[in-house]
């Protein structure tokens, strides 16, 4: 999803990361990727602070990748992102917090809010969705244009089966229009979750406000100010698989790119530096 992709840069021997440098319109990009085989908020926070270590000029972040969906509003294919919602910052740590005397659980710690910069670019990109719908399919297209090794597993999904449907998901976009972003709640979590009857009770006990869980926001939220865009690839239930995963994948990678149209540099500008919030920590 990059308009250029720039030259690597020498790092620090202390930086096991592997980057990828670009831009999008105006904005250097510095991508990093989670090991492989590896996952959870540890790591995602490990990897968060050793890129801004090395890059300290970084003032946002997008965390973009897969997640599990909560039907029946979201459905394989969509895009969730991670907004506020009533005393939630948009990702909650569904698994941290204390277990009570009368058997409940009672979760601890609030995650912070994403960057205003961001939160403003959003409602103004939701808005445009509206009137115009979402720029994602296209930049699915010119991505395949780039990259046509990339088309069959990334690109497409008319060979993808939406076991909830029993069609594929792409009747479903025709239908509409256009695919399905969604904003709310992102429970996030170390757990893989692959039950539905424990999804579903999650989801009622953060009031039923629950739209995608994943594994690695909460290690991001209070520490790099971010928003959590997740492409959906599961129901987070038994039949769990990965065949959606790619394409999902490049789903939010394509929302990601839209909505940086949608952030001002100069709004950037006036953000602190995440090394700085680190520091402060």
């Amino acid at each position: 999803m990059l308009d250029e992709i720039h030259p690597h840069l020498p790092k620090p021997p202390s930086d096991p990361n592997t980057y990828t440098l670009g831009c999008i319109g105006r904005h250097n990009i510095v991508i990093a990727c989670l090991p492989k085989g590896q996952y959870g908020t540890n790591s995602a926070s490990a990897v968060a602070t050793r890129m801004v270590g090395t890059f300290t000029s970084i003032k946002i972040g997008l965390l973009v990748g897969i997640g599990g969906g909560v039907p029946p509003e979201v459905r394989l294919g969509d895009a969730v992102v991670g907004t506020p919602v009533d005393q939630c910052s948009g990702v909650v740590q569904w698994d941290l917090g204390k277990a009570e005397a009368e058997g409940g659980f009672k979760r601890t710690g609030v995650l912070n809010n994403p960057p205003t910069a961001l939160l403003t670019a959003l409602t103004k990109l939701e808005t445009m969705h509206e009137m115009s719908g979402p720029k994602i399919y296209q930049y699915l297209d010119d991505m395949g244009q780039k990259w046509p090794r990339l088309m069959p597993k990334y690109t497409r999904c008319d060979s993808l089966v939406d076991p909830l449907s029993g069609s594929d998901n792409c009747a479903r976009e025709s239908q509409h229009g256009e695919g399905h972003v969604h904003y709310g709640l992102i429970a996030s979590g170390n757990q893989v979750i692959k039950d539905a009857h424990f999804r579903d009770s999650l989801n009622k006990s953060l009031g039923g406000n629950v739209l995608c869980v994943e594994m690695e926001a909460a290690g991001l939220m209070n520490n790099f100010p971010c928003v959590v865009i997740r492409g959906i690839c599961d129901y987070a239930d038994s039949d769990k698989t990965k065949a959606w995963q790619e394409y999902a994948a490049a789903v939010a990678a394509a929302y990601a790119k839209e909505l940086l149209e949608y952030v001002q540099p100069s709004d950037v500008d006036g953000e602190r530096p995440v090394k700085d919030m680190l520091d402060d920590g």
